[in-house]
């Protein structure tokens, strides 16, 4: 399995848990990319309720090895791999890899920690195919961030397209990456996206995603409570760097002072002024945006990035990108470059000392 074009498909659920996304890809790990079919499955409810619970004190997960807790990921995880090859009638011996991210509990690249639940090895049999999983450990372990891991992949699939050129995706946390004329890649983690205004909405609305944006829309942005919330010096510092999704859970409760309208629009404006502010961060401002991840359906946060920056902002679909499976595409487009020995992450990307190769292989 050296050199060429391999037939690779890549999973991942982000720290929103809206799903889980499959995808495939073919693709030499370098220029030669096609994205094939991608769908979003989802998770059980009752497994989903049991992480969402876990969350409330994920740091566990630095002093336990969660042997049942990643049991249920890794079976949902190949449950849902199982169920897309049957729906798009693929064969998984014509599948020469799976990349499997897995579901990240506690990221904490400053304890030099991360965990992402996932076994590899059993996933491996299960299909008798060769896995890779375990992305972030090596990129960590070395003294980098860890993530996001996503921004070579937007290298490769923006490499005609006019730069400089920003990517944001808008998971449970919200990740640039910046493309410069050079070939100059520069990514970050920017701050909050999903993850907190789903929290307030389940909490408040018994939905799991504010739809459209229609609460925010409803409701009216506090400006002091909002100040308050920016008032963090991770905004302050200069890429590369990331987040845990639970790093703002304690301080965004202060917007359980404001009514449940008002409290959706104001966490909505955290994630648009939060990732506006990495720009002073950058020698020269991107022409165009393009945005995927589940907030790009979020109208009232489009409609905030379109007012803040004056630039053109589209949904990756506009270039013809897989907004719901470019994550998952891209940890097929890893997995291959995991096998060839090749960096998974950059110094500009990540912090890493040097750009690392990262992953464990795991063969049936």
């Amino acid at each position: 399995m050296t050199g060429g074009v391999l037939r690779a498909v890549g999973l991942i659920s982000g720290t929103s848990m809206d799903g889980i996304d499959v995808a495939t890809v073919e693709t030499d790990g370098e220029a030669v990319v096609r994205p094939g079919p991608s769908r979003t499955l989802p998770y059980p409810a009752a497994l989903k309720s049991e992480l969402l619970q876990f969350l409330k004190d994920p740091s566990v997960a630095e002093r336990d090895p969660l042997v049942e807790l990643e049991r249920k990921v890794t079976n949902a995880f190949a449950d849902a791999l199982q169920q897309f090859l049957d729906i798009e009638g693929i064969a998984a011996g014509s599948l020469d890899l799976i990349g499997v991210h897995g579901q990240t509990v506690w990221h904490r690249p400053e304890r030099r920690f991360t965990r992402q639940l996932n076994d590899g090895a059993t996933t491996a049999r299960r299909f008798g195919v060769p896995v890779v999983n375990n992305f972030r450990q090596a990129d960590v372990a070395g003294g980098g961030q860890g993530a996001p891991l996503v921004p070579l992949y937007h290298a490769a699939l923006a490499a005609s397209l006019p730069k400089p050129l920003m990517v944001l995706n808008l998971g449970g946390v919200a990740n640039i990456t910046w493309l410069g004329e050079d070939g100059a890649i520069v990514a970050c983690d920017t701050g909050p996206a999903s993850a907190l205004i789903d929290d307030c909405v389940r909490r408040h609305f018994g939905k799991d995603y504010d739809e459209e944006g229609r609460i925010a829309a409803s409701g009216q942005v506090h400006a002091a409570t909002l100040a308050r919330l920016l008032d963090n010096p991770f905004f302050l510092s200069r890429p590369p760097k990331s987040l845990d999704r639970q790093d703002f859970h304690a301080r965004a409760q202060i917007v359980s002072e404001l009514q449940p309208h008002d409290a959706v629009a104001t966490l909505t404006a955290f994630t648009v002024e939060a990732t506006v502010r990495v720009l002073e961060h950058f020698p020269e401002p991107p022409g165009r945006w393009l945005v995927a991840g589940g907030g790009r359906r979020n109208d009232a946060i489009m409609a905030g990035f379109s007012q803040r920056l004056g630039v053109s902002v589209e949904p990756v679909e506009s270039v013809g990108w897989d907004g719901d499976g470019l994550e998952a595409q891209c940890f097929g487009y890893l997995a291959v470059r995991s096998l060839r020995g090749m960096p998974l992450s950059l110094p500009t990307t990540t912090g890493a000392p040097r750009p690392m190769p990262g992953g464990d292989l795991y063969r049936p």
